[in-house]
């Protein structure tokens, strides 16, 4: 924590060429995973139906996919759900089956084996079962805790409207920060924000973790976030271009970026320690969404740093550019003595 507590001097600038190898690296690797592998796009876009299902036991995934298979789900995707109790099921859009058919029918399956091994074993334990929830004996030991539907078109609506929101966002920030600092100021925050975005989808296709409705809102709440990190450092830029009668661009701007890093660090700190027990703490269904901003969070405090600032020193630009951008307050700086 020292570093929060005295001025640094860190070289950014001179580091940037580093950095910018670095990212173009890892946007290039990612890039190549997105076209080959792809995103594994959970039903909210490709549609399909999703069944949650709880055993009263530990249960081996792959039978499961086993008694599917032989029902003829094929193209189940079974997965645990938390626990080793829990399994979560997706299944794509079929033509000639409606939602609640298919999770009928898949029900019927994870339940054969049971019923099977009820009708050999003594009926003690069933009649308990029976007696206390009023269903069937299997139906105590394998229940249907969630099942949703999302047709085929409701998915591909999502896909665009999703990505048009995605587009809109980073127009609307490079209108904004043009008008308030300057055209290579914009060009440097819209870069930050598209490296970040490209960073996080591509990891999320390496991964093949799943892409839902949720992880895509998270990636509109990192923008968001990274461009609060950048329009900080932009500030400071600015205000030391005025201050700082001495020194050439980099060294303004390394100096800008040392005078926010304390704040900076605070506050991704404090952000990853809610996203870190978001993760482990609030359940499967909320883990592509803290996963993302765990990414974005990360990358986003990198761009800030060797990403948007880099590119505006790359733009050209200068102390005159600076001042004739706040030419409103003129008034207080034609003061004369």
């Amino acid at each position: 924590m020292e570093i929060l507590r005295k001025q640094t001097d860190i070289k950014f600038m001179s580091r940037r060429r580093v950095a910018l190898i670095v990212s173009a690296v890892t946007i290039v690797v990612g890039i190549v995973s997105l076209v080959v592998r792809g995103l594994d796009f959970g039903i909210d876009f490709t549609g399909g139906t999703l069944v949650e299902v709880s055993f009263d036991e530990s249960i081996k995934i792959e039978a499961v996919r086993a008694t599917l298979r032989q029902a003829e789900f094929d193209d189940a995707l079974v997965q645990y759900f938390g626990t080793s109790r829990d399994i979560m099921v997706r299944l794509p859009v079929r033509d000639d089956d409606a939602g609640a058919k298919l999770s009928s029918g898949l029900m019927e399956a994870v339940r054969k084996p049971y019923n099977e091994t009820l009708t050999q074993s003594s009926q003690g334990a069933a009649q308990q079962c029976v007696t206390d929830t009023g269903d069937a004996a299997s139906d105590c030991r394998v229940q249907m805790r969630r099942v949703e539907f999302v047709g085929p078109q409701v998915g591909k609506e999502l896909t665009e409207k999703g990505g048009l929101a995605m587009i809109y966002a980073l127009i609307g920030i490079l209108m904004y920060v043009a008008w308030r600092f300057e055209w290579r100021f914009a060009i440097g925050s819209v870069a930050a924000l598209i490296h970040d975005v490209l960073v996080t989808l591509g990891l999320f296709s390496l991964l093949q973790l799943e892409f839902s409705l949720p992880v895509l809102a998270a990636l509109l709440a990192v923008i968001g976030y990274s461009l609060n990190d950048t329009i900080v450092v932009f500030d400071r830029v600015r205000e030391n271009f005025r201050k700082m009668r001495r020194g050439n661009v980099t060294e303004i701007m390394d100096r800008s970026i040392n005078q926010t890093l304390p704040r900076t660090l605070l506050t991704s700190l404090t952000t990853l320690l809610v996203l870190l027990a978001l993760f482990a703490l609030g359940g499967e269904v909320i883990h592509g969404f803290a996963t993302a901003l765990i990414i974005g969070v990360v990358v986003g405090t990198y761009s800030s740093i060797f990403v948007a600032s880099p590119v505006v020193l790359a733009l050209g630009v200068t102390r005159e550019d600076m001042m004739a951008v706040k030419k409103e307050g003129a008034d207080q700086e034609s003061v004369a003595p």
